[in-house]
Formats: structure tokens, sequence, C-alpha cells
């Protein structure tokens, strides 16, 4: 009995001195970090969350407006050809009215030159191809914009997150508590990540709508030449 005694003690300090020795790991969330970076951080982290909100509501809205403008009728211009062929110029018009896409109002514009000479008629889908393009690249750059100035904004906040812990260990009378100069480098790291992962993002997002206007604008050129040459078939 004495034994058992003796061996439930032993266990119960070395327990003890297990539970005194273990280290806790500390965890840190996100919103401790942002919370804890004082007025100029909280700032820096709403300006970056705005952009980033304005950078993905951009790209969805264009995204959809450009495919949308890409879906064309594989019959749309054999219709048209049809129609100018057999002097129905009418019905070309009222088609590009009904299908209503970039390529339609191209095509409807030079329906409106027939009769000129076919470099006028280049000219008029040429300067109404322009105008698409604008329509399509519409608030993109913004996007392109966002990529650059996110990531500085984020090391503007880097730089006051040092000048504040540089600031906390001058007046901390020669004492440098590591836990004061870890906290400022906490919250200055955070607005560096902020920045970055919203120019990333932003990023991304323009070069993605790039590649997607491209291919309609060559869409746009490839459905126009074969409009011209239409026109310049001998009748």
């Amino acid at each position: 009995m004495y034994m058992l005694n003796l061996f439930l003690q032993a266990t119960q300090d070395g327990a003890e001195v297990l539970a005194e020795g273990e280290s806790v790991e500390k965890t840190l969330s996100i919103i401790e970090l942002i919370s804890s970076g004082g007025l100029a951080g909280k700032l820096i982290i709403g300006i970056l969350f705005i952009l980033l909100v304005v950078a993905i509501y951009i790209y969805f809205e264009r995204l959809l407006a450009i495919k949308a403008a890409s879906k064309v009728d594989a019959n749309f211009m054999n219709q048209i050809k049809d129609h100018v062929s057999h002097g129905k110029i009418d019905a070309a018009q009222v088609l590009c009215a009904q299908v209503n896409s970039p390529v339609s109002r191209l095509i409807a514009k030079g329906i409106t030159r027939i009769g000129k000479p076919l470099e006028d008629i280049n000219t008029a889908i040429e300067n109404a191809g322009r105008l698409e393009v604008y329509g399509l690249e519409k608030n993109v750059s913004m996007l392109a914009t966002i990529s650059s100035v996110a990531p500085m904004i984020g090391f503007l906040g880097t730089v006051i997150g040092m000048i504040l812990s540089i600031f906390e260990v001058a007046n901390s009378g020669g004492t440098i508590e590591i836990k004061v100069l870890a906290g400022g480098l906490y919250t200055a790291m955070t607005t560096t990540v902020g920045g970055l992962i919203v120019g990333i993002v932003a990023y991304m997002a323009y070069n993605h709508l790039v590649v997607r206007t491209d291919k309609v604008v060559y869409q746009m050129e490839a459905n126009s030449v074969e409009f011209l040459d239409h026109l310049n078939e001998p009748g």
C-alpha cells in the first residue's frame, strides 16, 4: 500500500513538472494583427480591402461583358453575305440589330456604307472597331493601377510600423522589450502581405481580361475582313 501511494505521488509530481515545463503554442489571428496595428495600420488595411473589393467587382463585371460580346452565331456572316448578295440591305441591317454584338455593330456600320469606295467602308469599320474595343476595355486599366499601387500602400504600412516600433524602443528608457518590438514587426509585415495579396489578385485579373479582350478583337477583325472580302468579290 505504501509503495502504491509513493508511486501515485511520484506520478502526480512528474505530471505537475511536465505541466509547468510544457510550452504553450501561441497563435495569432489576422484579426488580432489588424486590431493591434493602431490607427495607421487599420487605415491602410481598410484601404487595401476597398481596393480588393473594387478589383473583384471590375473583374467579374468586365468578364461577363466580354463573355457576352464574344457570343456570335456561326451562321451570322453567312446570312449577312446572303442578304448583301441579293441586295437585301434592310434585312441585313435588321439582322445586325437583332444580334447586337460588337461584330454585328461593325458589320452594320459597313452595311450603311455600301455603295461607297471600299476604302471608305474599311475606314468606317476601323473607327467603329476602336469604339468597340474602348468599350470592352472600360475600367480594365484600373486593375493594372491597383496591381501596382496596392504593394506600395502595403510597404507604406510596413515603414509606418517600423517607425512606431523604433519609437517605442527609443522611449523604453534603454530597456528593449522583445514583445513590444515583435508586435510592431508583426503589424508592419501584415500590411505588406495585404498589399501583395491585393496586387497579385488584381494583376492576375487584369491579364486574364486582356487575353479575353484580345480574343474578341481578333474575332471582330476576322469577321470584318470576311465582310470586306465579300464586297470585293466580282459581282
